[in-house]
């Protein structure tokens, strides 16, 4: 299993350091290049422009990931710990969110955001990531804030904190663990969102890295060894936010499933 995982992995790499002519003329996917083509990078990283698209996405994912993860604490917190008419419908109604396929919005959304003018923008992308993401978010921290004592809630009412204070000050820190792993999988999801946007963002300035990465693919042909050498460079802030966050990874997952 390790090395059906790993092969892909190692054909990247190995593709990333190759010149064009090292490429087409290998024997092999597998073969390692004569020389290091260490230039690839280089080339990736200023002349096709991924500092901009890298910039970018990070851009959009340090605004949208805590947004949407606070919007849907808002939304778990309430369904779970208050006492709320039709809990169960409105939860339910959330989670038909994740049915939705993302292919059968695109139309609607293109042709609201023409007559609003918010094709080309940023807020346009937000609006739309955030509404695609809080459905899962919902369900993980609605799982978590269940495992959490009740009497804590009625603890913390006598010493005079309301809701907000409640859900702030006590129950967000608690759920450190399901608040890390939904920051891990909202980031991926957003570095990683193509198609939508692929749509809404047009402006080669604005294009996040799956959208810019698709600029070294030409219509005469395929620099590969540049485009998997910004594919590498392209996971490392993923990685990075990953290693930050992995402590908290599993306890996270496992405890927002328990019902």
């Amino acid at each position: 299993m390790m090395l059906i995982w790993a092969a892909p992995i190692y054909t990247l790499i190995a593709t990333a350091i190759k010149s064009k002519q090292d490429f087409y003329g290998s024997v092999s996917l597998f073969s390692m290049p004569n020389k290091i083509e260490w230039k690839n990078f280089r080339d990736a990283f200023i002349q096709g422009n991924l500092f901009k698209y890298m910039l970018n996405g990070l851009f959009i994912c340090f605004f949208k990931v805590p947004l949407g993860i606070f919007i849907s604490a808002l939304a778990a917190f309430a369904l779970a710990r208050l006492d709320i008419k039709h809990r169960t419908g409105i939860f339910i109604f959330f989670i038909i969110g994740m049915m939705l396929p993302l292919q059968a919005a695109l139309v609607p959304i293109n042709i609201a955001y023409s007559r609003l003018g918010l094709l080309n923008t940023y807020f346009g992308l937000f609006y739309v990531y955030v509404g695609f993401g809080i459905s899962y978010s919902i369900l993980v921290l609605r799982g978590f804030f269940r495992t959490i004592p009740k009497d804590i809630d009625d603890a913390a009412l006598i010493d005079g904190c309301n809701k907000f204070k409640l859900f702030w000050t006590i129950i967000m820190p608690i759920a450190k663990p399901a608040i890390a792993t939904l920051v891990i999988m909202d980031f991926l999801a957003t570095w990683n969102e193509y198609l939508l946007a692929m749509v809404i963002i047009n402006d080669n300035a604005k294009k996040t890295v799956p959208v810019g990465l698709m600029t070294f693919v030409g219509e005469h042909g395929t620099d590969y060894g540049l485009l998997c050498a910004g594919v590498l460079i392209s996971i490392i802030p993923v990685m990075t936010v990953y290693l930050v966050f992995q402590r908290y990874f599993v306890e996270g997952l496992a405890g927002s499933v328990k019902q």
